[in-house]
């Protein structure tokens, strides 16, 4: 009798710890789902600008009719760069953007005022 008394006293309070564990995780995964959740505008502004900048950056080297490798070799990046920059998936740094800037015949400001 004092053995199963014994383990009750012990596992009770393993019960509740291991139960207040679980509700305290689910607890930070509601907070983070909430945060993650209110970001999304913020991220859906980031995703459009990158993808405009993509778009001026294509309108004005098919309006030049050019090529990705010749932007490429002229600016000195790889092909897939261009690519990346013109899909939004990844923006040209400051030196390359006035490097495009020049390439197309066009100030640095009105490259980006195109920009949304």
């Amino acid at each position: 009798m004092k053995t199963t008394l014994f383990m009750a006293l012990i596992t009770l309070p393993l019960f509740f710890l291991t139960i207040g564990g679980i509700i305290y995780l689910f607890v930070l995964l509601c907070k983070a789902l909430k945060k993650y959740i209110s970001s999304s505008d913020s991220r859906k502004e980031s995703a459009i600008i990158k993808k405009s900048l993509g778009e001026v950056l294509k309108n004005y080297r098919t309006k030049n009719k050019m090529t990705q490798e010749f932007v490429a070799e002229a600016v000195g990046v790889s092909r897939q760069s261009v690519s990346k920059w013109e899909q939004g998936i990844s923006d040209p740094s400051t030196s390359n953007l006035f490097a495009l800037a020049k390439l197309f015949g066009v100030s640095v400001e009105e490259l980006l005022k195109e920009v949304e």
